[in-house]
Order: structure tokens, then sequence, then C-alpha cells
């Protein structure tokens, strides 16, 4: 690991070093959000609105972060989400991803529109993996999809059911974002003050969406018309009923942020919910994770596994987290952030930064393992 890397304290300043080595279109795909972006603030902001309650004079001397999740043991109670098309941000890509997730002993998740394959993510790592899916209008994808990564081995499937319509990302437009990347009037300045950059990029294969690009017809411009064009609106319970059946494993319905949503997920046979407003992607003005989890938790915290996505930077806000009843939280911009700031070795950071930070809080808070991390080490700051 550089020692660029190592100056790197917290994901803060991953983000600004990525910022400093990505194109724009690039760095402001990873950082940017729907509309005035005011959900993708909350989702970190509204941690502020609980306090951890530490106990002292208790035995800290042996931390035990491990935890379950998707019948799948972890190191700690985080692990990477599905993002897409990450080699947009290092040519390492998905791999690096992959690799990193794998020392660090925790879950790496693949996107349906990665720019590697199912079954070369699946080969690149032999730690735990999800797979994440969207409906697409052609439907025999679905059943493909799941007959491949049954032939993989990943150990669970999550349906993503918050893109009916791709969310107005403005920032995409001003900075020219497309796919494949090319020069603009408003990115040419941009991609010429990043050679590094436009080096790899042009020096490695083309980027394609790769477990689909035998059946997407037509080109990809950007994402939003990839979303509006090829994403089935249709799709409803009784779909997600099936391809739970279909999968029959671990299946997780992501995107969800009503109690209503989260008891229909638990009937139709789900094992968990990722709650997650899309990093404030989607809907702009939607609730942070954090609001919800409380209501949610009462609801079915009892019958499926809950895992909280959306704004975690810090240890603490993965405790908080965990004592309003998450079984685990789940991050992408974070391990992005340290994709674009150094590869394969800046994901290795961005894990290593989060789990130190875990584990001191840990301490700090006197819990010795993720059980002891209840209700009551966290209370409502009310101002």
């Amino acid at each position: 690991m550089t020692r660029a890397l190592n100056r790197c304290y917290n994901i803060a300043k991953l983000r600004e070093r990525a910022a400093k080595r990505l194109p724009a279109p690039m760095f402001h795909y990873i950082d940017g959000a729907a509309g005035d972006e005011w959900t993708m603030r909350q989702n970190t902001g509204a941690f502020d609105r609980w306090e951890l309650v530490p106990r002292f004079l208790v035995d800290v001397s042996e931390i035990d972060l491990s935890t379950t999740v998707f019948g799948q043991t972890i190191s700690m109670p985080l692990f990477c989400a599905p993002t897409a098309m990450s080699r947009l941000f290092h040519h390492e890509g998905e791999y690096a991803v992959a690799h990193a997730a794998e020392r660090a002993r925790t879950m790496y998740s693949l996107s349906s529109i990665s720019t590697v394959s199912i079954e070369e993510a699946a080969e690149a790592t032999s730690g735990p993996k999800l797979f994440q899916v969207y409906v697409f209008k052609d439907r025999g994808l679905n059943r493909e999809f799941i007959a491949r990564c049954k032939a993989s081995g990943y150990d669970a499937l999550a349906l993503t059911v918050d893109v009916p319509v791709a969310g107005n990302r403005e920032r995409d437009l001003v900075t020219g974002m497309t796919i494949p990347p090319r020069l603009t009037l408003a990115s040419l300045w941009s991609f010429a003050m990043h050679p590094r950059w436009v080096w790899n990029y042009y020096t490695h294969p083309p980027i394609e969406l790769a477990s689909v690009k035998d059946r997407i017809k037509g080109d990809v411009t950007t994402l939003v018309s990839f979303f509006n064009d090829e994403l089935d609106r249709t799709v409803s319970w009784d779909d997600a009923a099936w391809m739970i059946e279909e999968w029959g494993g671990p299946f997780a319905i992501k995107g969800v942020l009503s109690v209503e949503d989260a008891v229909r997920a638990a009937e139709v046979g789900a094992s968990a919910v990722i709650i997650s407003n899309h990093g404030g992607r989607q809907l702009d003005t939607a609730p942070a994770p954090i609001e919800v989890l409380p209501e949610i938790v009462e609801a079915v915290g009892d019958r499926m596994e809950i895992i909280l996505e959306g704004g975690v930077r810090r240890g603490v806000h993965v405790l908080k987290a965990l004592a309003l009843g998450a079984t685990a939280c789940s991050m992408g911009r974070p391990y992005l952030f340290g994709l674009g700031a150094g590869g394969e070795a800046g994901v290795d950071r961005a894990l290593e930064i989060l789990r130190t930070d875990i584990e001191r809080d840990m301490r700090l808070v006197g819990c010795r393992n993720v059980g002891e991390v209840t209700p009551s080490r966290i209370r409502r700051v009310e101002r």
C-alpha cells in the first residue's frame, strides 16, 4: 500500500484522493446523487440524531467482530454492496473489489451491470458472494441469471426494487458522463488533466456490461438511458416470489424503505431486506435508512435479516445500526472512493479504515462482540 494511501486516515480523505485522480465525469458519478442531493447528505447526517451510550469496566482485550449474513460468516458486520461499472473508476474494477473483500473476509456483491461477468467474478474470489439482480424487459434474463449464479457458486441473490425509472442525476449531465466515456466539451479538459486514467482506459479491454452484453440490443450511452430503456417497470411482488422460489437460497429485497414493503418481503419468502435509498440516487427527499430502521426491525426483525445500506462512513455508524437492530451494514461509495484513489490497494485501505474504526469503537462502547451491541447502547438525540 502506498504512503499516500496510508495517509488517508478516513473515508473522507480517500474521497479527496479519488477526486484528484479521476476525471470529473467518473468522480462525480460516484459522488453525486439525484436532484438537490438532500437524501444523500441525510444518509450520513441522520446518524448524528443518535448517540452511543458506553459502558465501562468491561474486559475488552479481545474483540470479535464476526457475524453471519445470508448463511455466511464474515469477519465484520460490514460488506461490499453492489455497484455498477467499477472499471470506470480504475482499470482493475470489480476484480480489485472482489480480491480486497476476500482478504478482509467479508462479502462481495456483484451488480447486474458490472464490467466483469457472473462467472469471471466467481472465479476471482473464493469468499462469500452475492449477486444483485435487476428485472430486465427480457424476462428470460432472470432465469438465466439464477442458473448462472447457481452454477458459479454464489451464496445469495438480492433483487433491487427501487429503479422503476432512473433518478434525476444532474451532475452526470453537467460533467458529460457517458458510457463508454467520450470526449465532449464538458469533459475534454478533465480527461486531459488525468493522463494516467486515460492511458489505463485505452490500454485495457473495452468496458462492457459483461453479464448482459449478449442480450442487450443497441448502445448504452448513459446509465440513465440504460435503466429507462432496459428495466421492466411492470415487475411486481409475484415476480419477486417467483425468483425467491427459483433461487431456493438466501434472498434479499434491496431498496426497502417502508414497513409495508418489509412485511410484504417477508410474506413472499425473502430471507432479508436491505434498507436502502440507492445512495440518494433515486428519489430525492426519501428517508435515510437509519431513520426507518427501528420501525422495520420492530415489524419484521424476528423473521428476517435486516441490512442497512446508506451513509456509512465511520465505525460508529455501523454500531448505531447494530444497536437499532440491523444484522449488518453494507456500503458502496467508501470502497469506490478507495478504488478511485488507488485501485485494489485503495479498496484494501477503505476496508481497513472501517474495520479498525469498528473495532476501536466496540472497545470504547464496551462491547466484546456484535451480539452485545444492543438497544441499551443507543439513545435518540432530541434537539
